[in-house]
């Protein structure tokens, strides 16, 4: 009798674990490993379209990339729009660290890199004398950043997802130094989906 309920015990146990690896397999099989989102802050507040592109690596690691358009007028005097980035454009490639027990999800740390082109439109006046002459410049700067960041992702069940961030990067090259500024921000609280 013991013998046929150590039998017993060591089937049902087998089947047990079989069935959790199968379960484990079907689980990393469904994962939704990509998402894409729209920085809503930036479009709000800065007048800046900027989307990203985030594929998971695994529970605790993720890599993406941003690209941020500047849609300001920047020849409007004293930028009347509201705040504004002195970049007109960049490109951003980042790795993200995940602090939690769930998939991707949480608070997490983030390293970038930054393609930026920053422009300026300066206006101003010189008197020769009998005549005042209006004179514009535009200039650029074409720049490489690097930076850190924190933020949080948070994903509902169907996969839509808020997230927010904040952080800073320095400019190591720039074409032109005159008007290139030292420290780029990076900003965001956005909305998308995995899939």
């Amino acid at each position: 009798m013991k013998k046929l309920t150590l039998i017993a015990i060591v089937f049902i146990t087998s089947l047990s674990s079989f069935a959790q690896e199968n379960d484990t397999k079907e689980n990393e099989e469904k994962i939704k490993k990509h998402e894409v989102k729209l920085n809503a802050f930036n479009t709000i507040i800065f007048k800046s379209v900027d989307f990203s592109y985030e594929y998971l690596l695994d529970s605790e690691s993720s890599v993406g990339i941003s690209v941020l358009i500047n849609l300001q007028n920047n020849e409007s005097d004293f930028f009347e729009d509201g705040p504004y980035y002195n970049e007109s454009f960049a490109i951003t490639p980042y790795y993200r660290h995940f602090f939690s027990r769930k998939y991707a999800w949480g608070f997490f740390m983030e390293a970038f890199a930054m393609y930026n082109q920053q422009k300026i439109y300066d206006t101003y006046y010189i008197d020769n004398g009998n005549d005042t002459n209006l004179v514009s410049s535009d200039e650029s700067s074409n720049n490489f950043a690097l930076g850190l960041a924190v933020g949080g992702k948070f994903v509902s069940k169907k996969g839509f997802l808020f997230e927010f961030y904040g952080g800073v990067g320095r400019n190591l090259a720039t074409s032109n130094n005159d008007i290139a500024f030292e420290f780029v921000p990076r900003l965001g609280m956005s909305l998308g989906y995995r899939f």
